[in-house]
């Protein structure tokens, strides 16, 4: 199922997907990534282009539009598993869903903004666990939004190997 047919899918009333709270979630993904990058862009610009890098270091240009769709993806995760009526469920599901996007915009920060590579690592692995407990929860609830989550599991899993690299090399 395509992200458009989750949310043209996602009744909460019979009339229809609650727009401003999709585009809230939305908003929400998108400036954890915004933030973070805003904050250490002269760190990004200067510190990481003298790093070592494996050979399948992407391109800087890919980086902005993955995970501005990952951020769009997660939103509508996000939004899914909002508008579901599980109460318990659903809280413990947010709230994992909140420490992995805590430690999504910590990476960048611990890594480009402190410039600390191993505590890079550190974080991201923890974040991977994470999003694997956030998909679990989510799976409990709404298939769909952890199947929104599978692209950016596989990115983060990328961005490990890649950390992990990047620390050996330097």
């Amino acid at each position: 199922m395509s992200v458009i047919e989750s949310i043209r899918n996602a009744r909460d009333d019979g009339t229809g997907p609650n727009w401003p709270v999709l585009v809230g979630a939305v908003l929400v993904c998108e400036l954890a990534g915004i933030v973070p990058s805003i904050l250490t862009a002269n760190d990004v610009a200067t510190w990481y282009p003298t790093l070592a890098k494996p050979a399948f270091t992407p391109p800087s240009w890919v980086f902005g539009p993955v995970w501005t769709t990952l951020y769009l993806l997660m939103g509508v995760a996000l939004y899914l598993v909002w508008r579901s009526d599980r109460g318990r469920i659903r809280q413990v599901a947010l709230a994992v869903f909140g420490a992995q996007l805590v430690l999504n915009a910590a990476w960048t920060l611990v890594f480009f903004g402190s410039q600390a590579i191993f505590g890079g690592l550190v974080v991201i692995a923890v974040l991977l666990a994470t999003i694997l407990a956030t998909m679990a929860a989510f799976a409990r609830i709404d298939r769909r939004a952890a199947a929104l989550l599978v692209p950016y599991l596989v990115w983060v899993g990328f961005a490990t190997a890649l950390n992990y690299e990047i620390w050996r090399l330097n």
